[in-house]
C-alpha cells in the first residue's frame, strides 16, 4: 500500500510538473505588445507616405550673377528601399531625361540611424559633395525640418544646408531646400508638388 501511495504521489507531482510547464510555455509564446516607435521611426514612417512620382512648380531666389537656369518645373521621384530602411529622393527637371552628364540629377537617401535613434538624410548633391543632415517632426507630424549636421567632400562650391518638408495631404507636399553658396550666402528654392498620376 505504501508503494501504492508513492507511486501516484510521483505521477501526480508529474503531472502537476507538466501542467505547470504548459502554462508557462504558453505564457511565453503569448504575442507581446510593440513597443512604442521613437521620433525617428515615426519621422520616417511619415516620410515614407511620399513614396511615389510628384511634379509641380520650383520657386528661388537664386542671384542673378549666378547665372543658373532652373526650369519652373520639376519631377520628384521617392522610393522605399531596403526592405523599407532607406527612402530614396531623386528631383530632376520634368521632361528629361535621366543623363547625368547634361542634366542635374541629385539622389538623396533618408534613413534612421538606429544607434542614435535619429533621422538621418544624405543628399549627393551635384557639387560633388554629401552633406548629412538629421531631421524632427513636428507636433501634428505635418512638416520634418532637416539640420545640417556635417559634410563630406568638397565644399568649393558651396553645399546643401537646410530641408524642410511640410505633408498638405495624401496628394500635395512641399519641399524648402537651403543650399549655401560660397561664403556662406544662403539660396532657397520651394518646390510645390502634387502627386503625378
Amino acid at each position: 500500500m505504501k508503494f501504492l501511495r508513492f507511486v501516484l504521489s510521483v505521477v501526480l507531482m508529474s503531472l502537476a510538473t507538466v501542467a505547470f510547464a504548459q502554462s508557462d510555455a504558453h505564457k511565453m509564446a503569448e504575442p507581446k505588445a510593440p513597443a512604442p516607435k521613437s521620433e525617428a521611426q515615426t519621422s520616417f514612417d511619415a516620410m515614407k507616405t511620399l513614396a511615389g512620382d510628384w511634379e509641380g512648380p520650383v520657386k528661388t531666389d537664386m542671384p542673378v550673377e549666378a547665372k543658373v537656369d532652373i526650369k519652373p518645373l520639376l519631377h520628384v521621384s521617392m522610393r522605399v528601399t531596403s526592405r523599407g530602411n532607406v527612402l530614396v529622393h531623386e528631383f530632376q527637371e520634368a521632361g528629361t531625361p535621366l543623363d547625368p552628364a547634361k542634366y542635374d540629377h541629385p539622389v538623396t537617401m533618408l534613413y534612421v540611424d538606429v544607434d542614435a535613434d535619429r533621422l538621418t538624410l544624405v543628399h549627393y548633391c551635384d557639387a560633388g559633395n554629401r552633406p548629412r543632415m538629421t531631421g524632427k517632426i513636428s507636433p501634428d507630424g505635418k512638416t520634418l525640418e532637416f539640420d545640417f549636421a556635417d559634410l563630406s567632400g568638397s565644399n568649393k562650391y558651396g553645399h546643401m544646408y537646410h530641408s524642410v518638408f511640410t505633408i498638405i495631404d495624401a496628394n500635395h507636399h512641399t519641399e524648402d531646400w537651403t543650399y549655401l553658396l560660397p561664403g556662406d550666402k544662403p539660396v532657397h528654392a520651394h518646390f510645390d508638388l502634387q502627386r503625378a498620376k
